[in-house]
């Protein structure tokens, strides 16, 4: 089973959190904020979204910083992504 999004949303999956500081110390799972750094897994195809033409501007692949409460958590088997609109895509990491 796939993801496929819709209009201008896309589909991510959250790099893993840095489990130590920079000091050394290892964080518990609570401890950890939510990552930010996403990469794509799957874009919708944009188009005409709420009356105004929207070009989808990231790939499949790219990795992204996305705001820190966008979009919607969905478990597929094991894995967990994202899907999000692509307005909440702050900036692609090259």
């Amino acid at each position: 089973m796939t993801l496929k999004p819709l209009g201008d949303k896309v589909v991510v999956k959250f790099v893993e959190a840095e489990e130590k500081t920079q000091g050394g110390i290892i964080l518990s799972s609570a401890a950890q904020e939510k990552p930010q750094i996403a990469e794509i897994i799957s874009v919708g195809p944009g188009g005409v979204v709420d009356g105004k033409e929207v070009k989808m501007e990231v790939s499949v692949g790219d990795k992204v910083i996305l705001n820190k409460y966008a979009g919607t958590e969905v478990k597929l088997g094991q894995d967990e992504y994202t899907v999000c609109r692509q307005a909440d895509i702050l900036a692609i990491v090259e």
